[in-house]
């Protein structure tokens, strides 16, 4: 019985930090991990991507004119500059988390949010945002990424003389 106690922490060994790993995401809180570079599909004048992670939500990242205005298709994309563990994403929609400002442009409704890690691996979430001003929350796991992309798959109040608006975007997890 002594013998097969042994091997199976032998064998268990090199998972251990793992299982730490895992229980420290489940039980720690979080820190902020923000990126350090920013790029969008496009820009309006005035609402550059940085203005996305800038931590504030009375500045906001537009795209430029795309016709008919749905915002569909357009991007925010960033890099970090060291790999990290990103376990949280936070998103304003809108212009801005005050309600009477919130409707005035169009804001994303779904965005897939692609992760990239050090190794070039990608993974895709699908996340429905709430039509509502203010902090959304997602649960989203990644671990040594280094980019991520939010594409705007739908949206709502979109319409001519409307563009798409997201206020702030912001990560959590941990560092190396």
């Amino acid at each position: 019985m002594l013998i097969v106690l042994a091997a199976g922490v032998w064998f268990a060994l090199p998972h251990a930090s793992g299982w730490l790993g895992l229980a420290k995401d489940e039980t720690g809180t979080p820190e902020a991990v923000p990126p350090t570079r920013f790029r969008a599909s496009s820009r309006a004048a005035g609402h550059p991507a940085g203005a996305a992670f800038d931590g504030f939500t009375n500045r906001f990242w537009a795209p430029a004119d795309d016709g008919p205005g749905t915002g569909r298709g357009q991007y925010l994309e960033c890099d970090f500059e060291q790999p990290v563990r990103v376990l949280k994403l936070v998103v304003f929609p809108g212009v801005s988390s005050k309600a009477d400002e919130f409707l005035t442009q169009a804001r994303p409704a779904r965005i897939t949010v692609r992760l990239t890690s050090a190794d070039g691996t990608s993974v895709d979430r699908k996340l429905r945002v709430k039509d509502q001003p203010g902090q959304q929350t997602f649960d989203l796991r990644g671990s040594e990424i280094v980019r991520a992309r939010l594409t705007t798959e739908t949206t709502y109040g979109a319409g001519p003389g409307r563009r798409l608006a997201v206020a702030e975007v912001e990560f959590f997890g941990r560092r190396p």
